[in-house]
């Protein structure tokens, strides 16, 4: 019975287990009805540490399509954490994991070939006993012929069986908000059109695509998080601070936005229970800042001095090309359907919430390193 029991239980499929997914394993646990976590990666080398995690590992690769066979019928529940590939505008790894999902089962495949074949047998023996043995003046002509042939197939239709339990996947995907490009500042909703500006957002676009299709099919129920800047103890600009990189000056200054990853881990768990297929929600915090003011408050938290204010004209000349990118787009999400649909009440509001904890409880910025997604 106990044997019964865990081959009954729900199947979780984690796509990209690093610091985020980890942080839902233990949420996924404590359901009522706890799952079974397997957690995708492509590095062998992290197979100890999924398995300590409470995970059961599967190595393969979103980039090897013959690697992901076995995803098949593995999962009901699948959360979509992998990032895009690093070249292009399409999102192939997207693809992929779309395509190994809805694929049949290695032995419904085998048993839909084995139906076809007995239906050709069984139609080509109904040919050659009843249409030869007719009087002329009886014998059916080709529609009628056609339907009694096909009233004869008494196989059932396996792939049709296939595709109905393919259609049951729920799939929620983590996106960007990079996919609104530069919105000047403006307070932005989910209703706001997409407008990619460099190509890992437009790569994100791919993926929401694709999956937005495939739930119009009805191979999976899919909806999309749209995911901000995120940091934690391990995810704080410790580094930038101590290397006095700087940021711009207020007057060029971009908005950014926020959540800390607890309350991501727990929004991408409740979104399978709450978001509404193809609906998309914004997982960010309340906060309201611009990016200087957000190393500020860092800075300020942990004792260090504030980095050194440019303008953009000199930030262009000092500063990397994709830490320019991030200084390029300004946009302001609102989180209402977060609060109103999913019901979720923000652990951390604001940074400065996890900055005071932080500094009453040293402990909570002792995280270990966030472990790369994949």
């Amino acid at each position: 019975m106990i044997a019964t029991r865990k081959l009954r239980r729900a199947r979780v499929l984690i796509a990209g287990c690093g610091d985020v997914g980890l942080r839902c394993v233990p949420l996924l646990a404590h359901r009522a009805a706890a799952p079974r976590v397997i957690a995708l990666s492509s590095q062998p080398a992290r197979v100890a540490e999924l398995r300590a995690a409470g995970t059961t590992p599967l190595i393969a690769n979103l980039d090897e399509r013959r690697s992901l066979r076995r995803l098949a019928g593995l999962a009901s529940t699948v959360l979509h954490l992998a990032p895009p590939q690093k070249t292009g505008d399409d999102d192939s790894r997207t693809r992929a994991l779309i395509a190994a999902l809805i694929a049949p089962r290695r032995s419904v495949a085998r048993e839909a070939t084995r139906a076809v074949a007995r239906q050709r047998a069984w139609r080509g023996w109904f040919r050659a006993t009843f249409k030869s043995a007719m009087p002329a003046t009886v014998r059916m002509g080709g529609n009628a012929h056609a339907k009694a042939i096909k009233r004869a197939s008494i196989v059932p239709d396996r792939v049709s069986g296939a595709a109905a339990r393919r259609a049951r996947i729920r799939l929620i995907y983590a996106s960007t908000s990079g996919v609104y490009g530069d919105c000047g500042g403006a307070c932005i909703d989910e209703t706001r059109p997409v407008r990619p500006d460099n190509a890992r957002a437009k790569r994100r676009v791919s993926a929401e695509t694709q999956l937005r299709g495939a739930t119009r099919r009805g191979v999976l129920s899919a909806s999309i998080v749209r995911i901000p800047g995120i940091y934690a103890g391990n995810r704080l600009p410790l580094a930038r601070l101590h290397k006095r990189t700087p940021a711009l000056a207020p007057a060029d200054d971009v908005y950014t936005n926020h959540i800390h990853a607890d309350d991501l881990a727990a929004i991408l768990v409740l979104a399978i229970r709450r978001a509404r297929p193809q609906r998309v929600v914004h997982a960010s915090d309340d906060s309201d800042l611009r990016m200087g003011d957000y190393f500020d408050l860092v800075a300020d938290a942990f004792g260090l001095p504030r980095v050194p204010r440019v303008s953009r004209e000199q930030a262009e000349a000092q500063l990397e090309p994709m830490m320019l990118s991030f200084m390029r787009e300004s946009r302001r999400l609102q989180n209402t359907r977060l609060r109103d649909e999913m019901r979720y009440a923000l652990r951390y509001p604001s940074i400065g919430d996890f900055l005071r904890q932080a500094i009453v409880h040293p402990a909570v910025t002792s995280v270990p390193a966030a472990s790369p997604a994949g």
